[in-house]
C-alpha cells in the first residue's frame, strides 16, 4: 500500500513539470495551455511591465484599508511590447484551456477579448484572473481568501 501510494506521488511529480509548460507545437515550440504556463512563459518577454504586490506590502495595506481577503496582486502589461510577443499572447489567449479555473466571463468586442476566470475552494474564491488580449494585452492575478460577496460589493460601487 505505501509503495503505491509512493511511486503514485512521484508519477504524478514527475507528469507536473510536462503538463504546466503546455502543449508542444509542430514546430517545436511550446504553447501555454494553463493559467500558470501562460504568466510563466509570458513573464519572461523582453520590455513587460511587472508589478506584484505581497507579502509585506499587502500586509502593510491592510493596516490603512479593507483588502477584502486579498493577499496578492500580480499585473503583466505588454503595452511596450514588439507585435509578435502581443500576437504570440493573444494566440496563447485564445487556445487557453485550464479546468482549475471557471470562466466567469469572456468578452470580446472590436477585437479586444479579455476572460475573467476564478479559481474556487471551500465557497472561497482563492484566484481571480483577468486576461485582456488585443492590441494592448495584460494579464492580472489577484490571489486571497475572498469571499464571493466581496466582489459582487465592488463590482456593485461601480
Amino acid at each position: 500500500m505505501k509503495k503505491i501510494f509512493i511511486s503514485s506521488i512521484l508519477a504524478v511529480v514527475l507528469c507536473l513539470p510536462n503538463f504546466a509548460k503546455g502543449s508542444t507545437l509542430r514546430n517545436g515550440s511550446q504553447q501555454p495551455n494553463t493559467v500558470e504556463a501562460l504568466f510563466g512563459s509570458f513573464s519572461k518577454e523582453k520590455n513587460i511591465t511587472h508589478v506584484k504586490l505581497g507579502g509585506f506590502v499587502m500586509t502593510l495595506a491592510r493596516v490603512f484599508t479593507d483588502t477584502k481577503g486579498v493577499t496578492g496582486v500580480e499585473v503583466y502589461a505588454f503595452d511596450e511590447c514588439n507585435k509578435q510577443v502581443k500576437d504570440k499572447l493573444n494566440t496563447a489567449i485564445n487556445n487557453l484551456k485550464d479546468k482549475a479555473y471557471e470562466t466567469l466571463v469572456s468578452t470580446t468586442q472590436g477585437g479586444e477579448r479579455t476572460k475573467v476566470l476564478v479559481k474556487i475552494k471551500d465557497d472561497y474564491i482563492n484566484e481571480i484572473v483577468v486576461i485582456a488580449g488585443g492590441s494592448d494585452p495584460a494579464l492580472v492575478r489577484i490571489k486571497g481568501k475572498i469571499k464571493p460577496e466581496e466582489v459582487q460589493n465592488v463590482v456593485s460601487k461601480k
